[in-house]
């Protein structure tokens, strides 16, 4: 206790030195759990895109393709699957519930999903959350449109807004679908998924703009009015893929082998999990940059607090040498500065996470909202092993100095130096 009282008295004598390895290790260590929170989350809220799905089906290709183009958007379908074999699909006894997926079109760069009122209804996130709406409501007419709120905020849409859709994803004015605009009938709530820069429409609708299209191309002469598209045969053809829950999942194997091996035509069906491994196995790299960049900011911020209590040595030789006249041992004087040290590192640890947790607090709906990135508040499993190896560099840190000041002679402190 003595020690312990000696060491915050003679830190309160120091107070400018104190305060800046203070806000070193500080800022280090919120840089440093920083890092670590955004690696996991993203990598947590990567996997939470496809939250409950069981399958993943489409057309036969690899699965981190189909994962890639189905649920995050990026590339296109090498094929369809006919609408056939996704109702021989949704009629197998061990599947509990499907949800089509229409893809091909846009909107001003947003990509368009056709699909049915079970998505709103299925469709899981993160924890198992569903979707809501920040205003209207899901689709109800032939030609209403619900837009994600990625969607709503750049391009300033609202309810009752009149949007024209893009024939690809090009975006050309001679592909627009100009003569069957849509009505914006609800905006959903910020998912931190690829949902928010989505446009839903039903799959009657995605028939109907394409009425006077074939292959790609409008037909000549061909005109179809919005209001003779209602009356026509709206059945779905084809769709891009599907999402998959089954009655039990220990069926999963079994219901993939049978799609796989599906005899009509070429399937497959993915385990989304799977898939999600796979893919972040190829982006491991990002992952690993960022753990680089861990690791230089706690050596940066450990380096800046050993070279401010050396510098502060040099300046308390003569300190240390009363301290030795007055019947303190040399290990007495190693153990001051081992707590002076830990005790700068405890206080600069909790100061680290006080901020974290302040600007995760203030900046959580702004980064869900502008980047899609859903930010968790309680610590991320990661940031315990990373805070102990921070302590641990803290104490080590302090026997640096202490070992110096240990090997110095009583007569070296009180020699006068001109």
């Amino acid at each position: 206790m003595s020690l312990l009282y000696l060491t915050l008295r003679s830190l309160g004598q120091r107070k400018v030195g104190v305060a800046l390895s203070l806000l070193t290790i500080a800022l280090s260590v919120f840089l440093l759990l920083g890092v670590e929170r955004v690696r996991a989350d993203a990598r947590q809220g990567f996997a939470g895109s496809v939250s409950g799905v069981d399958l993943l089906v489409g057309a036969r290709t690899g699965p981190v393709s189909l994962l890639l183009y189905a649920v995050f958007h990026v590339g296109e379908a090498t094929n369809n699957i006919t609408w056939k074999s996704y109702q021989d699909i949704a009629a197998m006894p061990e599947v509990a519930w499907t949800v089509p997926l229409s893809l091909g079109d846009s909107h001003r760069g947003f990509r368009v999903t056709g699909t049915t009122a079970d998505f709103f209804r299925y469709y899981r996130y993160g924890r198992a959350n569903r979707l809501s709406f920040a205003a209207g409501k899901p689709f109800d007419d032939l030609y209403d449109a619900v837009i994600g709120s990625q969607v709503a905020r750049r391009l300033h849409y609202e309810v009752g807004d009149t949007i024209v859709l893009s024939h690809g994803l090009g975006g050309a004015l001679l592909a627009q679908h100009a003569d069957k605009p849509f009505r914006i009938g609800g905006v959903l709530a910020p998912t931190g998924t690829p949902v928010d820069a989505s446009i839903l429409v039903s799959l009657p609708a995605i028939e109907a703009i394409h009425l006077d299209w074939r292959s790609g191309v409008p037909l000549p002469g061909a005109a179809t009015t919005s209001e003779q598209a209602r009356h026509a045969d709206l059945a779905p053809k084809a769709i891009t893929a599907a999402l998959v829950g089954l009655r039990s999942r220990l069926s999963a194997f079994a219901v993939q082998r049978a799609i796989d091996d599906y005899p009509e035509e070429p399937l497959l069906a993915v385990l989304p999990g799977v898939a999600l491994g796979e893919l972040w196995h190829l982006v491991g790299t990002a992952e690993n940059a960022l753990r680089v960049v861990s690791a230089m900011v706690l050596l940066a911020g450990m380096s800046g607090m050993l070279g401010t209590l050396v510098g502060m040595l040099n300046e308390r030789r003569r300190e240390m040498a009363v301290l030795r006249a007055v019947g303190a041992s040399a290990r007495v004087i190693f153990a001051l500065l081992v707590i002076e040290s830990t005790l700068l590192t405890l206080a600069g640890m909790i100061a680290g996470w006080l901020l974290l947790a302040l600007v995760t607090a203030v900046t959580r709906d702004y980064l869900l909202v502008n980047a899609g990135l859903v930010i968790d508040q309680t610590p991320a499993p990661g940031e315990w092993p990373l805070l102990g190896a921070v302590f641990a560099v803290g104490v080590l840190a302090g026997c640096v100095p202490g070992w110096m000041a240990y090997r110095r002679s009583l007569a070296d402190g009180l020699q006068v130096r001109l």
